[in-house]
């Protein structure tokens, strides 16, 4: 079974209004609703693809039970924790001549609620995945990552990370199954900037011989690199279109990836069933599905 954890999930309430004109009334000319967090969009895109999993993590107040109703109408299974005090955060998206973002902090999560989702994590089992993706509320210890793994490193757990800088070298000792920093990201973490397709793949194979065994970086419009546990190197481009949306892609070729995996074992195609995924959100004004997935799998 593939699991996701989501700590601060959001409904994101996206507004666009012809300008924005800060101290008077701005009416919105169309509205949308959508929920978030990187592992709820993983989530998401796996159902889409057909591939069951769990999402995980924390709810809190009526926005917390829109949230969960939401994701479950995307055909997501979820197991989350409710919280007695707060409400799930709602982030306010303003599209105008720019974009404005106002995002919410969410609600705080107690050790009484830590220690319930380290009972949910203990139940799982070898060869089950664990996506860990995002940031970590204020309210958590900055090391939450390190301690899940900790916890669960001997029972052949494929974990899957998607973070930045510190938060990801530090859980490479655990050996995660897959990282996915951008190239930008990939830079920052040994304070270079990364200049050729060489340099990535030699900072890239820095980051296995720290513990990862497959790393994907994604480079945007100049596409993504594979460097896998076999050793081999593996470019991809991407697809022509229009990008409408970058939230959501990184975690859509996540999903992309580890569906591809778990169906054929193949780090090749997952690269570029990831690929496809990811290219699908940019294209689409919401998550990858399936058919605009499959539509864009061979116009690489």
């Amino acid at each position: 079974m593939i699991y996701t954890v989501t700590f601060n999930p959001a409904i994101d309430y996206v507004m666009h209004t012809q300008a924005l004109q800060l101290g008077s009334v701005n009416r919105a000319v169309k509205e949308e609703v959508m929920f978030g967090g990187k592992g709820i969009n993983v989530s998401t895109v796996l159902g889409n693809l057909g591939v069951e999993n769990v999402a995980l993590g924390f709810i809190a107040g009526f926005t917390g039970h829109a949230l969960e109703k939401g994701v479950k109408s995307f055909g997501v299974k979820t197991d989350f924790i409710e919280l007695e005090k707060g409400m799930t955060r709602i982030n306010v998206k303003l599209k105008a001549t720019e974009e404005t973002d106002i995002n919410g902090a969410g609600p705080e999560i107690n050790s009484d609620a830590l220690q319930q989702l380290f009972s949910k994590l203990d139940q799982l089992k070898k060869g089950d995945y664990l996506v860990l993706a995002g940031s970590i509320p204020k309210s958590m210890p900055s090391d939450i990552y390190e301690k899940i793994m900790e916890r669960l490193q001997n029972k052949g757990i494929m974990f899957v990370v998607d973070a930045t800088k510190d938060l990801l070298l530090n859980v490479l000792k655990y050996k995660p199954f897959l990282i996915k920093p951008n190239n930008h990201e990939l830079g920052e973490m040994f304070g270079v900037q990364l200049k050729s397709d060489d340099e990535i793949v030699h900072y890239a194979e820095k980051l296995q011989e720290m513990g990862a065994e497959n790393v994907v970086v994604s480079m945007a419009g100049d596409g993504a690199m594979l460097v896998d546990s076999n050793g081999a190197v593996t470019k991809i481009g991407v697809p022509k279109g229009k990008v409408v949306n970058s939230v959501g892609a990184g975690d859509s070729m996540v999903a992309g990836f580890i569906a591809g995996y778990t169906e054929t074992g193949d780090y090749s195609y997952s690269l570029r069933l990831g690929s496809a995924a990811g290219s699908a959100t940019a294209f689409s004004e919401g998550l990858a599905t399936k058919e605009k997935i499959f539509e864009l799998i061979n116009k690489f």
